[in-house]
């Protein structure tokens, strides 16, 4: 066995992961069916809406950056609600100054959102590769979220994205990885980890996703929206590390006909 079967750890900037599993924090029905789901989930590395947090504080309540240790946690702050690169950009900032305030004075993620499409939520493109330039230019590590565009993901790990975070289908549908192919060809191409974000409704697809070489998984609705969110929480914890394990074994060939598992010589012979 070599070593990248033993030592597996998911590597963004100079940031090493233990769980390749990331989990969002929208939608639970309270801060405890959150942090419940997260302690079963086993995700390292946990995207909050900075937008939400900052409502949540400006009419005096808790929110989940309130609730968390976040000695064993990573915070991945997102410009989740940006409809603007000038905004993203802004919220960013906001974000670092969270990170801060945790104690994760290291911490330069930023989980990057434009969208201005209020049906579909389909990220901008234009908008994310500009606001991406931005912010990678002062020193932030970017994540990207992107419509599986592998021309737009090879442009962003290019001006140094530190991910490129496909999306399989639209925030929030379950709805699976729609736009496998176009996923491929960005894994196939990035020299950067690359993170399925959104879509993904069961762990079978969050398997799918590192099957196919995924780095990670990033999701939220398929946990909160379940009708028993940490043991959903549990099962794509589960799927995640199944689909991982399947990929660094390698899978057979696939072939148009059957081939006997057991030899053709040393048959017994029957009378």
């Amino acid at each position: 066995m070599n070593k990248r079967h033993i030592e597996d750890s998911l590597i963004i900037g100079n940031k090493k992961f233990r769980s390749r599993l990331m989990l969002g924090t929208g939608k639970y029905e309270n801060i405890q069916q959150a942090a419940e789901s997260i302690k079963a989930s086993e995700a390292s590395l946990i995207t909050v809406s900075i937008r939400r947090t900052q409502y949540a504080k400006s009419i005096g309540k808790s929110n989940l950056i309130d609730g968390l240790n976040w000695r064993n946690l990573w915070l991945l702050p997102n410009t989740a609600g940006c409809e603007t690169a000038e905004e993203a950009i802004r919220i960013a900032s906001i974000g670092k100054e969270i990170n801060r305030k945790i104690g994760q004075v290291d911490n330069n993620f930023v989980k990057l959102e434009v969208i201005s499409d209020s049906q579909y939520l389909l990220p901008d493109p234009i908008g994310t590769l500009k606001a991406a330039e931005y912010l990678v230019n002062k020193e932030f590590d970017v994540l990207p979220y992107i419509y599986p565009d592998p021309i737009l993901a090879k442009q962003l790990e290019d001006i140094g994205c530190k991910t490129i975070m496909p999306l399989g289908s639209p925030i929030g549908s379950g709805q699976g990885l729609k736009h496998l192919y176009n996923i491929q060809i960005i894994i196939e191409n990035a020299k950067v980890p690359v993170v399925i974000d959104a879509g993904i409704g069961t762990s079978s697809e969050a398997s799918q996703a590192m099957e196919i070489g995924a780095s990670a998984v990033l999701l939220n609705t398929a946990v909160a929206k379940s009708h028993y969110p940490t043991l959903m929480a549990d099962a794509m914890r589960l799927g995640v590390i199944s689909g991982r394990k399947c990929y660094l074994a390698g899978k057979m060939k696939k072939t148009m006909k059957a081939n006997a598992s057991s030899p053709g010589i040393g048959v017994l012979k029957l009378k």
